[in-house]
């Protein structure tokens, strides 16, 4: 998340304020799992000794399937965390000890990618091990919001924006795109300058930078095609049919209250926790409110004060997708009583449909390039990473090096 991270410094925002920053830790509610060393020993260790001692040390697997798992990242080590564009997760794991599949590399590629491990690209798959957990020293740190996500991001970002001069439209839907002739452009590029109609009326542009998803995209390139000459159609048809392409899977997130008599702080004995799923238990993982928000303060009549517990959970469903027979949220009540031993109530159900491509082997994705003047950026696109907002973050730098307006930052 180096982009990610530069950029939230870069309009205001203190990472270390807002997210809480722990060693990864792929541990199940009994304890088992593996979980990477603690931050201030992590920090003194090159990162492939640090991802080694957690597989080591990982508890409840035994020392033949820590051996594996330590045999087989060597070898993709020397392969220098690359395959063959073909291969699977499914592949670079075959032969590896029921456990490590079970409680290693299915929650990992599938929170990562998305993605069921025997229709997961194996080369991305590699290189979010590679840069996680074997490049830099706390790469695979897992980083925790503190706050809403609007004030991680979204709030500092707009301030900014207008700090610097620039105009922000609000609930202005774009309706429609078309090129337009400009005469600043024509003697370099004819027709380079483009025409934005909303609700408000028409606006030209020198560039214009689709920052939606592949969906929303389409229709507004289907409408633009008629106002351009056959070599910028061409290329714009090129991109949508790359674009079309694309499958999607869906995330659910379940928000459940736990009904419980402990009277502790937290329920769980961390802020994550990985969950065993399956067709009846759907969630890959869940996180406490509690553990990371400040629980309300409440004053007593008597004027004590005291800090409420929310008990608020969230399960959070991975390729929700695979699961269409199931009542989800039900699903999710009945694990949670099994695996973490609480009686919970759900309060709502979440689903994004569309959150994230499938990253499946040999993906063609489409460039940030679209046409003269025209750009995409959305964690879709051309990118070492699967959907994440660290490809989104890169993805709008590969815009505006696409319009040649900026370069790359050198962390990239």
């Amino acid at each position: 998340y180096s982009a990610t991270l530069a950029l939230m410094r870069r309009v205001g925002v203190e990472p270390d304020a807002l997210l809480l920053r722990r060693p990864l830790a792929l541990r199940y509610p009994d304890g088992r799992g593996l979980a990477l060393p603690p931050l201030g020993l992590a920090r003194l260790l090159p990162a492939p000794v640090a991802a080694a001692l957690g597989m080591v040390c990982a508890r409840g697997w035994p020392w033949r399937a820590r051996l594996a798992l330590l045999r087989r990242a060597h070898q993709w080590q020397r392969m220098g965390f690359a395959c063959a564009a073909q291969a699977s997760v499914a592949d670079l794991c075959q032969g590896l000890p029921a456990p490590l599949l079970d409680e290693f590399i299915e929650p990992l590629c599938v929170s990562a990618l998305n993605t069921p491990p025997h229709e997961a690209s194996g080369a991305v798959f590699l290189r979010v091990l590679h840069d996680a957990l074997f490049a830099v020293a706390g790469g695979a740190d897992a980083l925790l919001p503190r706050t809403d996500l609007g004030q991680l991001w979204p709030r500092p970002a707009l301030q900014w924006l207008a700090a610097q001069g620039a105009q922000v439209h609000l609930g202005q839907r774009v309706l429609a795109l078309a090129a337009a002739e400009s005469a600043e452009f024509a003697e370099s590029a004819p027709g380079a300058a483009w025409q934005v109609q909303t609700a408000q009326g028409v606006q030209r542009f020198d560039a214009v930078v689709l920052a939606t998803s592949a969906s929303h995209a389409l229709p507004l390139l289907e409408g633009a095609l008629p106002t351009l000459d056959a070599q910028a159609a061409a290329a714009v048809q090129h991109w949508m049919a790359q674009a079309a392409a694309l499958r999607f899977t869906a995330i659910t997130t379940v928000y459940a209250q736990a009904e419980s008599d402990n009277t502790a702080a937290t329920l769980l004995p961390a802020p994550m926790l990985a969950l065993r799923s399956g067709p009846q238990a759907p969630a890959q993982f869940v996180f406490e409110r509690d553990a990371l928000h400040p629980a309300p303060l409440l004053i007593r009549r008597s004027g004590e004060a005291e800090h409420a517990p929310t008990r608020v959970l969230a399960f959070v469903v991975s390729n929700s997708g695979a699961h269409p027979a199931v009542d989800l949220p039900a699903a999710v009540a009945a694990q949670a009583q099994r695996q973490l031993g609480l009686p919970v109530r759900v309060l709502r159900s979440v689903s994004e449909k569309r959150a994230t491509f499938a990253c499946t082997p040999a993906l063609e994705r489409p460039p940030a390039a679209i046409a003269y003047g025209l750009a995409a950026a959305g964690d879709y696109l051309q990118g070492p990473y699967p959907a994440t907002l660290e490809g989104a973050m890169r993805s709008g730098w590969q815009a505006l090096a696409a319009l040649g307006l900026e370069d790359a930052p050198p962390a990239l």
